[in-house]
């Protein structure tokens, strides 16, 4: 028989060899359960932050704002919206109820409703696609002049709304958001 010598291979640079890991411990089930708990609850609390504070889901109840708005769609929006412009669709508050109503001019303007269903901003006709005609000019007196801080709002069913032309021109502080994208939700 041959004798076969073996050499011990050492590795570079330190004499003695790394320690050998032993295979982790097995928690117990608590503690996994209890970081999923955890983790929901901070899931639930940006949730909740996120759509108080953020955003708005809200039904839309009547036709203020039909066609683009109908009862019963929902409506999402974003509450930190404070660049507004003539045709934004928003959420109001006025006269302790929550509306819908696309903003037609802002403050420094002047508005101008007669009779017959026109409207100016300005001494210029309102352009863009009106479905119904502004026949009631409400309770305000024209030409009116827009406050500065202030919106003049519009509902997009006008023969049936409340809107400016009833509470007059809405405080900037009372618009709680900007309409994003609604969600249709009739006959389910």
């Amino acid at each position: 028989m041959k004798n076969i010598s073996r050499k011990k291979k050492r590795s570079s640079g330190s004499p003695e060899e790394a320690p050998k890991r032993s295979p982790p411990a097995e928690e117990p089930l608590w503690k996994g359960y209890l970081r999923l708990f955890i983790r929901a609850v901070i899931f639930i609390a940006i949730l909740v932050l996120l759509f108080t504070q953020v955003l708005f889901l809200k039904r839309v109840d009547g036709n203020e704002m039909f066609p683009a708005l109908k009862d019963g769609d929902l409506a999402l929006g974003f509450r930190l919206e404070r660049t507004l412009r003539s045709g934004d669709v928003v959420l109001y508050q006025a006269d302790g109820d929550l509306h819908f109503g696309r903003i037609l001019t802002l403050g420094g303007n002047t508005v101008e409703i007669s009779g017959d269903g026109s409207v100016k901003i300005n001494g210029v006709s309102e352009s863009g696609e009106i479905l119904f005609s502004t026949d009631d000019p409400g309770t305000l007196t024209y030409p009116y002049e827009v406050p500065e801080g202030s919106v003049f709002i519009l509902g997009d069913y006008r023969t049936e709304t409340k809107d400016s032309r009833t509470f007059g021109a809405i405080p900037i502080s009372s618009i709680k958001g900007k309409v994003l994208t609604i969600l249709r939700r009739r006959g389910i």
